[in-house]
């Protein structure tokens, strides 16, 4: 079963019809993340991914930040909230520690959430900034609000978007303007946002909660099995070939085709009614 309740560095809840709502919870750090805030994530989207009560995923923050990457700040200050997981060495002590900390610590969370077959949904209230904007980057559907900023701006500290920002941008921008976009440090606006294919919408401030939630439920509504087996088979078919495709999607086929679902689903066409699917799921809600 999931857990809900507070942990480090955020806030877990359950919404109905199974919607695991992940609030980042240190404004006052502008949300920014820790080890400890990344491995209790993992654990957290591990949860929602083998608790039948969640199909849909939505991650989001307080204040004016969603989440502004790193803290760097150097003051280790202690956060509130219950520890998933235990203490273990954060790593970046030397060349090697770095890259242990990268591939088995940081690296991770964004790895969880593609890794998830359950949608997960990026309500960008604020600043997403180095590992917040990645983290973002890495969710299945990302909704801006009006006053939020996207970047990386590693090269301002002559650093690098080394948990993936380089690979998820150049999925969704292109080499060209990903190249641009590192190099010359931008952070942009919402809108801008938009433009480039970071975001698939932008919306008022006020209103980013409520759409993400109407997104959020009209996915939860939807076909389960089908959709989790189609963002599996989306994300496979960015790295096969055309033929490689084929015939992952008509394994995957041969699940759904035969799922109660698939026969809700014709039925209902033919008696020209809205779908009930999920009826497999109904004693977890």
């Amino acid at each position: 079963m999931m857990r809900t309740g507070g942990f480090t560095g955020f806030d877990v809840e359950i919404r109905d019809p199974g919607i695991a709502w992940i609030r980042f919870n240190t404004p006052e750090r502008l949300n920014g993340f820790r080890q400890d805030i990344k491995r209790d994530l993992v654990e957290t989207v591990l949860q929602a991914q083998m608790d039948h009560r969640v199909r849909v995923l939505v991650i989001t923050g307080e204040g004016r930040a969603f989440c502004a990457g790193d803290d760097i700040s150097g003051q280790a200050k202690q956060i509130g909230g219950e520890a998933l997981t235990a203490p273990i060495p954060h790593g970046h002590d030397n060349p090697i520690g770095t890259y242990e900390g990268l591939r088995h610590l940081s690296q991770t969370v964004n790895l969880a959430l593609r890794n998830c077959d359950k949608i997960a949904i990026a309500a960008i209230n604020g600043l997403a900034i180095q590992t917040g904007m990645t983290l973002a980057l890495a969710c299945d559907f990302r909704i801006a609000a009006e006053s939020a900023r996207l970047g990386s701006a590693t090269l301002r500290f002559g650093l690098l978007p080394d948990e993936g920002g380089q690979y998820l941008c150049v999925q969704l921008m292109g080499v060209a303007k990903a190249m641009e976009f590192f190099i010359k440090r931008r952070i942009v606006d919402a809108n801008e946002a938009h433009a480039l294919g970071l975001v698939h919408e932008v919306v008022p401030d006020a209103e980013l909660e409520a759409h993400a939630m109407n997104l959020a439920t009209e996915i939860a509504n939807g076909p389960q099995v089908a959709i989790r087996m189609l963002k599996r088979s989306v994300y496979n078919a960015a790295d096969m070939t055309f033929e490689q495709s084929l015939d992952e999607i008509a394994a995957k086929t041969a699940v759904t085709d035969h799922h109660p679902d698939a026969r809700e689903g014709g039925l209902s066409f033919r008696e020209k009614r809205k779908p009930s699917f999920n009826a497999w799921l109904e004693e977890y809600r």
